[in-house]
């Protein structure tokens, strides 16, 4: 394997554990009262991050030659992703009560780590993989 591409997946790798923690921490801290998740440097930290893991994530699609529509796994994961930035907006920023979303944010990252292991799995099934495999 190139160096390059090998730069890449680390990169992404490291960039799926930031966008994560961060989101988990600015949840918490929405949870909590605090003023910083939503103040304009976390925002724009989330944004960055977000945006360089979109970046390398595409990269090595097109290194490897993957499509979503041929790889179901890929194709799964973005569906998830979709899902995961609707609840976390949820979580943040739109549900009304701080119950609300304490559930969103439960879900999103409920969705963040399932979308973690069909990555790990190469599955759309995911961590459920084996189950339906055994079966």
């Amino acid at each position: 394997m190139s160096s390059l591409y090998l730069t890449a997946k680390h990169a992404h790798l490291v960039l799926v554990g930031l966008s994560g923690a961060l989101f988990a921490a600015r949840g918490l801290g929405v949870l909590s009262g605090a003023a910083w998740p939503m103040a304009a440097v976390a925002r724009r930290l989330s944004v960055v991050i977000d945006s360089l893991l979109l970046t390398a994530g595409v990269t090595l699609w097109i290194w490897l030659g993957l499509n979503p529509l041929q790889h179901s796994w890929l194709g799964a994961k973005l569906a998830l992703l979709l899902l995961y930035i609707a609840l976390g907006s949820l979580a943040l920023t739109r549900a009304r009560s701080r119950r609300a979303k304490a559930a969103f944010l439960v879900a999103a990252l409920a969705v963040f780590g399932f979308m973690v292991s069909v990555a790990l799995a190469h599955h759309p099934a995911g961590l459920f993989a084996r189950l339906l495999m055994s079966a």
